[in-house]
């Protein structure tokens, strides 16, 4: 596993970081599974973080430890499907876990710091999928000190048992030690998902020590509290209890796993090159094309798993998160994305054909959809200007047209000598949803419930003009125009405040319903990226600058 360093830092080196990693070569968290219960045990290793300038101590963690945790809850699903119940617990005695390494965070550059945050975030929501998708519930075990971050992991698992030694607590410091806000979803998680009480929360949060014992349980900061003497023996008891009964799609205790093979990309300075997904980068736009598949799916779930690392739509997946996240972290100049398709739609289209068909039942067949939700997701929260150029050749039909709606335009080429089409699938009509529990369609036409509807009973592909007249695409330049009006388009964005296009983006991407997670990457976007440059955090006598030192912070105290 590569996980040096992005450049984050004055005392960081240039190395990229690499977000493919296996579990023989974990540094932070020790994995094991006992039937249908897994244990996934933290225990940081101080001196093995992201980068060598701070030591991750008391469990402290840092984006290598949860690059790590992002392998493990994808693995399980793969993996493991006879499991039921993953205990989260800590290997190290009197600590379960004391948060985002505050020296990190520190030394960190802005950009670093979000999208640090967004990436934990992300990991955080897929284990809370677990439960809704897999059956997979979530025990954390707090067996000692669990402070931001790490009880922010533990708000995302199912059930939290707390020890009662007379020291353990729960907390999150952020506020009253740090001059900043829990940036993974925690004051979101604490009133919006476990329904804690305004007034009990705000007493919480501001309170660096934390709160422990019984009065944590009556507060409903976690689920149960219990004896040291018996801590151990209840966690296992309880882990059983989850345990019972089978998962859905065939999650059956004899059902057998899927081991995911390593990508095998190649990274060079002007992009990233994988078997079907590459990214090209000239200045500050880059282009991801999309390869299509060259021949048609499996038969039937069986043949799939036998040849499941081979799989185009797997595959291509998995290929573009890992272009995502190499983008988000290792590239942020790159402020343009235009995303391309080669291939042919009618392949696209029955692969689609054969998700749909055998998701319900065959819960291999459900995780390869499952993944393409994720990525559209992280798709929907690239911090980006994405646009979609329809082209001859392309093949944006089904799951690839989704990409097109998450774009922030499309443009399809309007060319009679040279057609094109776009068609949807059964995959663009509900499972793919985004964080509002929308689907792109959904969103696209949310004011507009006839053009939904027109749009939805559409029949076969649409050309050029009628895409556009259909509200499917941006605009269809004819062939004079194409070339200068998209060219004009990209250096028009290129040229705009990055700061500005990501807080427009940010806000008109996500119509609709407000949920857990867009609450969470909208306050993400606006009040972390706000606090974490604002003096009082992170100036020379910022909160955050001075943790750790003898001298005191100094506010500026009007409020803004």
């Amino acid at each position: 596993m590569s996980t040096t360093t992005a450049p984050s830092s004055e005392a960081a080196s240039a190395a990229p970081v690499r977000f493919e990693t296996r579990p023989e070569a974990y540094r932070h968290w020790s994995f094991q599974v006992e039937g249908p219960v897994a244990r996934l045990g933290m225990q940081v290793s101080e001196h093995e973080g992201l980068r060598s300038d701070y030591e991750l101590k008391l469990n402290s963690y840092d984006l290598s430890v949860d690059i790590e945790l992002a392998d493990v809850t994808r693995r399980l699903r793969f993996e493991h499907p006879g499991v039921r119940t993953l205990v989260v617990e800590s290997s190290v005695p009197r600590i379960f876990c004391a948060g985002a390494n505050i020296h990190m965070l520190g030394s960190s550059t802005h950009g670093f710091k979000v999208n640090f945050c967004k990436f934990t975030n992300e990991t955080r929501l897929y284990l809370e999928d677990m439960a809704a998708e897999c059956g997979i519930r979530t025990l954390a075990a707090l067996n000692g000190t669990c402070a931001g971050g790490g009880y922010e992991l533990a708000l995302a698992c199912d059930e939290i048992v707390l020890q009662d030694d007379g020291n353990t607590a729960v907390s999150l410091p952020e506020v009253p030690l740090l001059g900043v806000l829990p940036g993974t979803g925690g004051l979101t998680r604490l009133v919006d998902k476990r329904k804690v009480r305004r007034d009990l929360a705000d007493v919480f949060s501001t309170v660096a020590e934390g709160i422990k014992g019984r009065r944590a349980e009556q507060w409903n900061l976690v689920d149960k509290v219990v004896p040291s003497s018996r801590f151990a023996e209840f966690v296992t008891e309880r882990a059983q209890e989850l345990a019972q009964g089978d998962g859905p799609r065939g999650r059956t205790a004899n059902a057998e796993g899927v081991v995911l093979e390593p990508l095998g990309g190649t990274y060079e300075q002007g992009g990233v090159t994988h078997r079907n997904v590459t990214l090209a980068i000239d200045g500050r736009v880059g282009t991801i094309t999309i390869k299509g598949p060259d021949a048609p799916p499996p038969a039937d779930p069986a043949a799939a798993r036998a040849n499941a690392n081979d799989l185009w739509t797997l595959r291509t997946a998995r290929e573009l998160d890992d272009v995502l996240l190499d983008l988000r972290f290792n590239r942020p100049d790159v402020g343009t994305l235009i995303l391309k398709t080669e291939g042919d739609a009618a392949q696209v289209l029955a692969w689609d054909a054969f998700l749909a068909e055998h998701a319900e039942d065959d819960w291999f067949v459900f995780e390869i959809l499952a993944t393409w939700k994720r990525v559209l997701k992280r798709v929907d929260l690239s911090a980006r200007s994405l646009f979609a150029l329809i082209e001859p050749g392309s093949c944006f039909a089904g799951t690839l047209f989704d990409l097109t709606l998450a774009c922030d335009r499309s443009y399809m080429l309007d060319d009679p000598d040279h057609p094109v089409s776009i068609e949807l699938s059964a995959l663009n009509r509900g499972p793919l949803p985004m964080s509002n529990g929308l689907t792109r369609l959904e969103t696209r036409f949310l004011g507009a419930p006839d053009t939904l509807a027109a749009a939805l009973a559409h029949e076969g592909p649409w050309d050029a003009r009628d895409a556009e007249d259909a509200g499917v695409v941006t605009i269809s330049p004819d062939d004079i125009d194409w070339e200068d009006e998209v060219r004009i388009a990209i250096e028009e964005r290129a040229s705009l405040s990055p700061d500005a296009l990501t807080g427009m983006e940010a806000n008109i991407r996500f119509a609709g319903p407000e949920t857990l997670e867009t609450k969470i990457f909208g306050r993400l976007s606006a009040w972390q990226n706000w606090i974490f440059q604002r003096p009082n955090a992170v100036g020379e006598q910022g909160a955050l600058t001075l943790y750790g030192r003898p001298e005191r912070p100094v506010y500026d105290w009007s409020r803004t």
